[in-house]
């Protein structure tokens, strides 16, 4: 095939106004992003305002435990009925809990309605990430994944600032109010521009799967939450909590085994490179907890730096993270997605290793160095534990991988905050009780007063005050090394689990709807039946071809497969093929063998698998 009739092809099926719908998935991440950072500096006034000091950290828990256990549901809702109504659904509700949570009356409220926005930013984590591998083809989803971490990396740094200003100088429930204008531009764009050819056919809801993984996630993290906080670690709320949690979780399992579209499929699990994936990410949740939570207190307790400066230093974590995932597209289009997740988790050794053999205490520039470069392991981590699931599946598969990928990677971050939280609390409490007997008097009995003692002006002479700061720094290289500990189970995990090649026929292509309903607008119809490809439901921008959805059955423009390629969505239940064995070159099924496509194409799509040019492995179809 010429080089102009391979760039028609790709022309073809790419979706129409994609840069609109761009710019609308990195305002309805902003919001999600944005929210997890903003509300802390507001956190007194709030207090003073509304009372309630004791419940504070629900304002955080609540949001979080709501978003994790709602992300599988609403990615699976996304394959049935189009990633366009979750969204905006997600976005709706997520712009009602910030209205609501502006005009709270009462502490109680403002947790609740904090709950109804983790919801929506369920909806939203669920679907963002979703799109993005539907609108854009395999060799560009790591360009677009860095664009999407930038906001957070941006949040990161302009969350704290702005909530502080606000808080200060207008009133914490500006905070929330902000929303709704954002909002209201992402729904419009999305509304006007994002346009799916979907199906509108009857799905059967797995309530039962539903119920049950939204009652184990939710005792689990629940549990986690609260386990050394509002009880002991072995007291029997905790034992009750965690039971509820086992029990509930079976029922998921045998649910989700009876069910005729499971909200998280067996198969997801059964398959090397989907599970070896979801294990990446919670590490990678693990990972980025750590730093997230107890650098800022060792940058200003034990480095002596301000709050403004310790931000600063977590923030050069920002920086890393999406200077990596920019990259990251040129790392597993030579290397391949299992090659760059153990390149990543390798830098998160490596830095997380640093961090404890540095000198005690050490050179702030030595710290933010590290922390850029965990930032930047955990980059090319996150891009390619998602690019790669969502590359391996077709579109009515790869919502329900998306929202497992990213769900293990919430369900992650709370296990980090509970286990890390443990390790440092238990730190910290065995310093304070082998104080020498002289400072024993002198010093806080328990870890909670801590804060207070070393906050207070003089409260603490000068050798409680470095003793203190001593434990502190002490704490924190545990923490460290657990993280060290878990980047190199990361490591093994992958290592053990994860195929070295997945194949991407299924999902190497742009698309708008399911595979399989006909050519692409331009091209003649299948010689089987069925209709042709809807065409974009929108008008078409300058420049642009008309792109529909890629077909299972045949290329744009070309005649029909002799078959049906693996870029058709498999039937409920059955296992899609996404991974390839060692030493096996993956199977491109009829097409392109009907066809006669080259084999560096996508089956079933005639776009190919990487840029012209780029080196990596021949083998049909895989990374």
């Amino acid at each position: 095939m010429t080089a102009p009739a391979k760039l028609a092809q790709q022309a073809a099926s790419r979706p129409a106004h994609r840069r609109p719908v761009l710019i609308a998935l990195m305002t309805a991440m902003a919001l999600a992003a944005m929210d997890t950072t903003i509300v802390a500096t507001a956190i007194p006034q709030i207090v003073r305002d509304l009372g309630g000091f004791s419940l504070f950290s629900w304002v955080f828990s609540s949001y979080l435990l709501t978003q994790t256990v709602t992300i599988p549901v609403q990615g699976r809702l996304a394959d049935q009925w189009g990633r366009k109504p979750v969204l905006i659904g997600g976005t709706i509700i997520f712009l009602a809990g910030s209205a609501l949570c502006a005009g709270s009356w009462s502490m109680t409220s403002l947790i609740v309605f904090r709950g109804l926005q983790g919801i929506g930013a369920g909806g939203i984590q669920a679907t963002v990430n979703t799109l993005a591998g539907d609108l854009y083809e395999l060799a560009e989803r790591g360009r677009v994944q860095g664009w999407l971490s930038s906001v957070w990396g941006i949040s990161a740094v302009i969350g704290p600032l702005l909530g502080g200003s606000l808080a200060q100088y207008a009133s914490w429930r500006w905070i929330f109010l902000i929303n709704l204008p954002v909002g209201v531009v992402t729904i419009a764009l999305l509304l006007r521009y994002l346009h799916e050819n979907v199906r509108r056919t009857r799905h059967q809801l797995d309530l039962a799967g539903a119920v049950t993984m939204f009652l184990a996630a939710g005792a689990l993290i629940f549990g986690l939450l609260q386990g050394g906080v509002a009880w002991p670690w072995w007291s029997a709320p905790s034992v009750a909590v965690f039971a509820v949690a086992a029990a509930a979780a079976a029922a998921a399992v045998a649910a989700e085994r009876r069910a005729a579209e499971p909200i998280m499929p067996p198969w997801f699990w059964r398959r090397r490179a989907l599970s070896g994936s979801a294990l990446a990410a919670m590490g990678l949740g693990l990972l980025v907890i750590g730093p997230t939570t107890f650098l800022p207190t060792y940058g200003q307790e034990v480095l002596g730096l301000g709050a403004v400066a310790a931000g600063a230093l977590l923030g050069t974590m920002s920086f890393g993270w999406p200077l990596a995932t920019s990259q990251s597209a040129r790392l597993f289009l030579r290397f391949g997605f299992r090659a760059t997740q153990l390149t990543g988790a390798a830098i998160c050794l490596v830095s997380v290793a640093a961090f404890l053999l540095a000198p005690d205490p050490a050179p702030v520039w030595a710290v933010a160095v590290e922390t850029c470069c965990l930032g930047a392991g955990l980059g090319l981590l996150s891009v390619a534990s998602i690019v790669g699931p969502q590359s391996t599946v077709s579109w009515g598969q790869r919502g329900v991988v998306t929202g497992s990928v990213m769900f293990c990677r919430y369900l992650g971050q709370s296990l980090g905050a509970a286990v890390l939280g443990s390790i440092f609390n238990a730190t910290l409490a065995g310093k304070l009780h082998a104080a020498p007997a002289g400072l024993r008097g002198r010093l806080p009995h328990r870890v909670s007063g801590v804060s207070a003692a070393m906050a207070g002006p003089r409260a603490l002479d000068r050798a409680a005050d470095s003793y203190l700061r001593a434990a502190i720094a002490t704490a924190t290289d545990h923490v460290y090394a657990a993280l060290t500990v878990v980047a190199a189970l990361t490591i093994a995990g992958i290592l053990l689990l994860m195929p070295r090649r997945f194949s991407t026929a299924a999902g190497g292509a742009a698309s708008t709807g399911p595979a399989g309903d006909g050519p692409a607008p331009g091209g003649p119809a299948a010689a089987g039946p069925g209709p042709a490809g809807p065409g974009p439901a929108g008008p078409v921008p300058d420049g642009e071809v008309p792109g529909g959805p890629a077909s299972g059955g045949s290329a744009p423009g070309g005649p029909a497969a002799a078959g049906p390629g693996p870029a058709g969505q498999a039937p409920d239940g059955e296992v899609p093929d996404g991974e390839v064995p060692d030493g096996e070159v993956p199977d491109g099924g009829g097409a392109g063998r009907a066809s006669g496509r080259r084999p560096d194409t996508a089956a079933g799509t005639g776009a190919p698998i990487r840029p012209p040019g780029k080196l990596g492995d021949r083998r049909a179809g895989s990374l």
